[in-house]
């Protein structure tokens, strides 16, 4: 059976990669992707830039690059600009933060160096432990929304962009709750001109893309697009949102895990979860407010993939408990400790222990790049509202109100590469098999 494929806009001009803070998530993006342009390093963890999708039968060895299949932005055509808190170029953001070995740091300089931010909005509520010094400085957060709005336009005319995308790569907000003022468009409108404190900086970010048709994924736990007002709008304006919490460290193994265990049926009873972090986002997260919101994203990762209402037998009774501590020394090298206590045939225990020693920023750029690739493909095919096909790079993914998200990392995988064989007209894939062995 032929399918009929979607119409893309091609891929041409300029894309804007407009990045929500310049700290070490996104000057290490953006070293990663310098460097590979000047073939200095290869794109390590980027499913857009690395991978193959198997297309068709097994039998017809048809199995191209995704960069090849799909038309994404070249690497070549993107441009970057960013708001922070401080006014650290780049290339100084680089060196503060200590992620990129020194001797590639300096065969990018210049790149990183012509990355200066712009002044970002900041309200101290939601971000206590940082004081800025590089904010504009407006009261009303309509005139904050009009501002952001005038950086968009501003930056897409002076570097000729085509299109521009908009993620979040800034620390986690303290915790937000859903509102009436979130509730409509007007409502939302309403209360920025009234200065109403359940809207946070992220939300007004997100406001301003959404309003010049930019699309915005959100790289942290905060509470920004999965709000009625903001979906209302996203679907008004035609643009893609997808989100939240990129999926790194401790909750990537989790999601790993975890499937395989349920897979085979084995019971949990309990699944402590504590790492050390010594960044920027390491010091946001030691304030409770703020340590709130990502627990409530790691949180939810292990019922939606257990199930517990389904198999209560097994995973009925799980004690699951989060930790994150900040540890200066450590910088941005993240440790994770697991301490999984199981329950085999005959209820006899047995325990599976990780100990993670990662880079929360090195695992984090590529995801970066992968979803403003794809976001930009997603805007390109007329797709808008929440992308769940995104699903896979985040911890806490959105969904339609009444949807179960899917937290199977593999599952996950699946649905990317479906909708992108949608996307172009090819058959899905669901790994039957029979016809193999049938006539």
């Amino acid at each position: 059976m032929t399918l009929q494929a979607v119409e893309i806009k091609p891929a041409k001009g300029k894309l804007g990669i407009l990045l929500v803070g310049l700290g070490a998530v996104s000057t290490t993006f953006v070293a990663g992707v310098e460097a590979a342009k000047k073939k200095l390093r290869t794109p390590i963890g980027s499913l857009t830039q690395l991978g193959h999708i198997r297309l068709g039968k097994r039998t017809e060895n048809r199995n191209p690059l995704i960069k090849e299949f799909v038309p994404l932005a070249d690497l070549n055509d993107l441009v970057y600009g960013a708001w922070d808190l401080f006014p650290d170029s780049g290339y100084e953001a680089a060196v503060k933060a200590g992620v990129i070995p020194r001797d590639l740091l300096d065969q990018i300089k210049d790149d990183l160096s012509a990355l200066k931010p712009m002044e970002a909005i900041y309200d101290e509520s939601y971000c206590r432990k940082l004081k800025s010094t590089h904010f504009k400085k407006i009261a009303s957060k309509w005139d904050q929304a009009q501002a952001l709005i005038a950086d968009i336009e501003n930056f897409k005319k002076a570097n000729n962009c085509d299109r521009m995308t908009m993620i979040w790569c800034a620390s986690t907000e303290a915790f937000n709750s859903l509102g009436d003022v979130h509730s409509s468009i007007a409502k939302f409108e309403q209360g920025l001109k009234n200065n109403d404190t359940a809207i946070s900086p992220s939300m007004i970010y997100a406001y301003a893309a959404l309003i010049c048709r930019v699309g915005y994924a959100n790289g942290a736990p905060n509470l920004t697009t999965d709000c009625p007002a903001l979906l209302d709008l996203s679907q008004e304006m035609g643009v893609p949102v997808s989100g939240k919490d990129f999926k790194t460290g401790q909750t990537l193994v989790k999601t790993i895990i975890a499937p395989g265990l349920a897979s085979r049926y084995i019971g949990i009873s309990g699944w402590f979860s504590t790492n050390i972090l010594g960044n920027r986002d390491g010091e946001v997260l030691d304030a409770p407010e703020n340590f709130k919101t990502k627990e409530e994203s790691k949180l939810s990762v292990l019922e939606s993939v257990l199930q517990p209402e389904l198999y209560p037998d097994l995973y009925g009774n799980l004690y699951h408990k989060v930790r994150i501590e900040y540890y200066p020394p450590r910088g941005d090298n993240k440790e994770g400790w697991d301490n999984i206590d199981l329950v085999g045939w005959l209820g006899m225990p047995m325990q599976l222990k990780i100990n993670f020693l990662c880079r929360d920023s090195i695992l984090a750029a590529p995801l970066v790049l992968d979803l403003v690739l794809f976001m930009d493909l997603a805007h390109r095919a007329g797709l808008k509202g929440i992308q769940e096909w995104l699903s896979f790079y985040y911890k806490a993914p959105m969904v339609k109100e009444g949807l179960t998200p899917i937290h199977d990392l593999a599952r996950q995988e699946i649905k990317l590469m479906n909708t992108l064989r949608y996307l172009k007209g090819e058959d899905q894939i669901t790994h039957l098999g029979l016809d193999y062995y049938t006539n």
